[in-house]
C-alpha cells in the first residue's frame, strides 16, 4: 500500500513567531537524515523563512534547523535565475504557485515562473539529486548562495565539480569548534560555462567572473550551457575530502526517476511500521504524524575510508571515531517520541542512543538540547528519562549504559560551568532538596525534573546493580514533595528559607515555572503519581484535581515572563480548560485518569483534542510540534496507549480511535490486558 499519498509535509507549517501551530518545515528527506531541504519563501521572517500561503520563492535550502527557536546551521541555498542573476533575496526571488508545488517526503517539484525553470529533487542518504529543465533559452544560472556566516566556493574544472563551506551556525556556539558545513556539487560534463560564470561579495560589492570566492556573505553564480541538467549535491560536517567520499558512497547508476522509487519505498516501509483503518481525513492525519516522527534526530557521523563511522565533535573541535546524532531537545522528546520508537524503530534506536552518549564521551558531558553544537534552550537533562527508557526496555548493551550512567551521575551532582549543560541549581537542589526560587528561575520545573530524573538514575543504578547508588536515587525522586502546598494543592516556589512564595497565582505563567503556570507543572510527577495522590488526599482527591484542571476557566497572566508567550496564546485558542496541548507539560495529564481506572475519561478528552486540534493540514498541530514529539502524541493517542512514565516500561492503554491496527505487521489489540501494559506485554502482543 502506498502511504505516501496520505502525507502531507506542510502539515504545521502555517506558523508565526506569535502563533504557533506547529513551527514545521516541508523537509524533503530521508528518515534520520543528514539533512533536509526546504522551500525558502521570505527570509525577512528570520527562522520562520517558509509560509504555505506565501507566493514568492527565494530558492531551495539545504537545512539542518529543528526548530525556528533555535535556528539552522551548516545551510546553503540553491536558486535557478536567467538572464542577470542576483545575489540578494529580496532581488532573487521568483513567483511560483504553492497549490501547484509537489512537496513530498521523497520528491520536491516547484515551476520558479521568473526563470521558467521546473526544479526538482529528491534526496540521497546525505544530500540529493536535482534536476533543473529551463523551458526558454535565456541565459541561465544555478546560484549558490549562503543564509549566512563565512563562506568559500570553488570550481573544479577538470572535474566539474563545485565545492562550497559555509560555518553559518544561527544563534551563539556553546562548544569549542563551530560546525561547518562542507558541500560538493557534482555535474555532468560540459554543463557549466566556466566563462560566464560569476562570484559575488555582497558586503564589498563585488561582482565579476571568476571560479572562486570566499568570505562573508559570497556567493556564485554558475553559468549553464544546457536547459536540461542534472547534478548531485552531497555534505559533510567533517572536510571537503569527506563531503566527496560521501558523494561517491550516495552516487549509483540509476535515473532521477528510480533514486525517486527508492526513496519512496525507504518512505513507506518506515510509514507502514504501524497500519490503521479509519476515514480519509483522519488516515491523512496520522500518516503525516508518522512522516513527521521519523524526521530527528538527524545523523550526524560519516563512512571514513573505511567505512567506519567518523564525526565531528564541536565540544573539542575534532573528528573522531564513532556515531553521532543531533538536532534534538529532550525537555520535548522524551516524553513521547523514543517511547514510540522503542516500539516501531527498535533497530535504529540503540544507534542514536549511542550517538547521544558520543557527545559524553567526546566532551564529558551528555546533551540537553543539540542542533550541531550545544543550545542553551529548556532546563534540567532530560536526556536522563531517554536513557532510562531504552535500559528498561532491554534496548542498551550493559557497557554503553555503564558510560551513558557516568553522564548522568556527573550533571545530577555537579554544577556545569557552561550553562548549555547539566542541572541549573543542581547544587542548591543537593543541599536543600528543592531549587529555591530566591537564586534560580524555572525553580518549580527544575525540582520536579530533578527528583523525576533522580528515579531515572535509580532505575539505572537498578539494571546495573548499584545498590546504593539506587537507593541514593529512589530517595532524592521524592524531592517533589519539598515544594507541594498542601493548602492550594500546587506545586510551588520555595525560597531558600524554606518559604513559599507570597501571592501565588495559578494561572501566572513563568517566572518559577517554564513554558507554564502551576496548572500545566504541578501535575508533572510522572514517576509517582500515587506518591502525589496521597499528597492531595488520596486517589478520589487527584481526579478531582484533574477534572477542575479540564474544568477551569481558559485564562492566564504573563507572569514572570512579562509579555505573552506563543504557548499562552495557542492554549488560550483551544477549549480544553487549563490543559495546553501546545506544549509537552500538559502531555501525559489527560492520561491519568486512564491511570487511575477511568478510562472513559481520558478517552473523552483524547477525543476532543485530536478531533479539534489536530489535522494533516497546514495548521494541523496546536502548537509547536518540536521534532516528532507533538506528533507521536497523536499517534498514540489514535492507539489508545501512551508511555505516561518515560523510564518504566509500562503504558496506559484505552480505547483506540482507529480501528484494524496492525504494528510491524502483527495484529495489535491489548483489550484483554487491565488499565496499564508492561513493555513486554505490548511487545509479546507484536511477535
Amino acid at each position: 500500500m502506498d502511504y505516501l499519498k496520505y502525507v502531507n509535509i506542510r502539515q504545521g507549517s502555517k506558523s508565526l513567531h506569535r502563533f504557533s501551530q506547529g513551527n514545521t518545515l516541508p523537509l524533503v528527506q530521508r528518515p534520520f537524515g543528514f539533512a533536509g531541504f526546504a522551500p525558502q519563501t521570505d527570509t525577512s521572517r528570520g527562522s520562520w523563512y517558509y509560509h504555505p500561503d506565501d507566493r514568492s520563492l527565494e530558492g531551495v535550502r539545504l537545512t539542518h534547523q529543528p526548530s525556528p527557536w533555535i535556528g539552522d546551521h551548516g545551510a546553503i541555498v540553491m536558486m535557478p535565475q536567467i538572464e542577470k542573476p542576483y545575489f540578494k533575496a529580496g532581488q532573487r526571488w521568483s513567483g511560483f504557485d504553492p497549490e501547484k508545488a509537489v512537496l513530498m517526503p521523497d520528491y520536491m517539484n516547484i515551476y520558479l515562473k521568473r526563470s521558467f525553470c521546473d526544479f526538482e529533487l529528491t534526496p540521497t542518504e546525505y544530500g540529493a539529486r536535482v534536476r533543473l529543465s529551463y523551458n526558454k533559452d535565456f541565459k541561465r544560472f544555478l546560484s549558490v548562495l549562503p543564509v549566512g556566516g563565512n563562506c568559500e566556493y570553488k570550481y573544479d574544472e577538470t572535474n566539474n565539480r563545485l565545492y562550497c563551506m559555509t560555518d553559518y551556525n544561527q544563534g551563539r556556539p556553546y562548544e569549542k569548534g563551530i560546525i561547518k558545513g562542507y558541500f560538493v556539487f557534482q555535474f555532468d560534463e560540459d554543463t557549466v560555462d566556466v566563462c560566464e560564470t560569476i562570484v559575488e561579495n555582497a558586503d564589498e560589492n563585488i561582482r565579476e567572473n571568476a571560479l572562486s570566492i570566499k568570505g562573508a556573505n559570497t556567493g556564485i553564480h554558475l553559468c549553464l550551457k544546457k536547459k536540461n541538467i542534472e547534478f548531485l549535491v552531497t555534505t559533510s560536517f567533517i572536510s571537503f575530502e569527506q563531503a566527496l567520499r560521501n558523494l561517491k558512497n550516495d552516487y549509483k547508476e540509476c535515473s532521477f526517476e528510480e533514486l525517486r522509487r527508492e526513496n519512496a519505498d525507504i518512505w513507506n516501509e518506515y510509514l507502514s511500521r504501524i497500519e490503521v483503518e479509519t476515514d480519509e481525513e483522519k488516515m491523512r492525519t496520522f500518516y503525516s504524524c508518522m512522516y513527521r516522527a521519523f524526521l530527528y534526530p538527524h545523523k550526524a557521523y560519516e563512512p571514513d575510508e573505511n567505512g567506519k563511522p567518523i564525526h565531528y565533535a564541536p565540544c573539542v573541535d575534532k573528528v573522531l571515531s564513532g556515531v553521532r546524532y543531533t538536532d534534538n531537545g529532550f525537555w520535548d522528546t522524551y516524553r513521547t517520541i523514543y517511547p514510540f520508537y522503542s516500539i516501531v524503530a527498535k533497530k535504529e534506536l540503540p544507534e542514536i542512543i549511542e550517538g547521544f552518549v558520543q557527545d559524553y564521551v567526546d566532551g564529558a558531558w551528555l546533551p540537553c538540547w543539540t542542533a550541531g553544537d550545544a543550545k542553551n534552550c529548556m532546563p534540567s537533562t532530560a536526556i536522563d528519562a531517554v536513557i532510562a527508557d531504552v535500559a528498561t526496555k532491554g534496548l542498551i548493551s550493559e557497557d554503553l549504559l555503564k558510560k551513558a550512567f557516568e553522564g548522568m551521575e556527573l550533571h545530577a551532582n555537579n554544577n556545569s560551568k557552561l550553562a548549555a549543560y547539566g542541572r541549573d541549581g543542581c547544587e542548591d537542589y543537593l543541599e536543600l532538596g528543592y531549587v529555591p526560587c530566591d537564586k534560580h528561575r524555572e525553580s518549580v520545573n527544575l525540582t520536579l525534573d530533578a527528583a523525576y530524573f533522580d528515579y531515572c538514575l535509580a532505575s539505572v543504578a537498578e539494571i546495573l546493580g548499584y545498590e546504593d547508588k539506587k537507593e541514593k536515587y529512589l530517595k532524592r525522586a521524592k524531592n517533589y514533595s519539598n515544594i507541594f502546598d498542601p493548602e492550594t494543592g500546587f506545586m510551588r516556589p520555595k525560597d531558600s528559607n524554606g518559604n513559599f512564595k507570597p501571592d501565588f497565582d495559578p494561572i501566572s505563567w513563568g517566572g518559577d515555572y517554564t513554558e507554564a503556570a502551576a496548572w500545566q507543572t504541578t501535575f508533572a510527577v510522572q514517576h509517582d503519581f500515587e506518591g502525589y495522590a496521597e499528597l492531595l488526599g488520596g486517589k478520589d482527591k487527584l481526579i478531582e484535581k484533574l477534572d477542575e484542571f479540564f474544568a477551569a476557566p481558559v485564562e492566564y497572566r504573563v507572569g514572570g515572563y512579562n509579555i505573552e508567550i506563543h504557548e499562552m496564546t495557542e492554549m488560550a485558542a483551544c477549549d480544553w480548560g487549563q490543559c495546553a496541548i501546545s506544549n509537552q507539560p500538559s502531555f501525559h495529564i489527560p492520561f491519568i485518569y486512564n491511570y487511575f481506572g477511568y478510562p472513559e475519561k481520558t478517552e473523552y478528552w483524547l477525543k476532543k483534542i485530536c478531533d479539534e486540534g489536530f489535522s494533516a493540514e497546514t495548521d494541523g498541530f496546536p502548537g509547536d510540534e518540536d521534532n516528532g514529539t507533538t506528533a507521536a502524541w497523536y499517534i498514540f493517542s489514535c492507539l489508545g496507549i501512551y508511555p505516561i512514565t518515560p523510564g518504566k516500561p509500562i503504558f496506559t492503554h484505552c480505547k483506540p480511535m482507529v480501528d484494524n491496527i496492525r504494528i510491524l505487521g502483527k495484529k495489535f489489540d491489548i483489550s484483554k490486558y487491565s488499565d496499564v501494559i508492561t513493555y513486554d506485554e505490548l511487545m509479546n502482543e507484536l511477535k
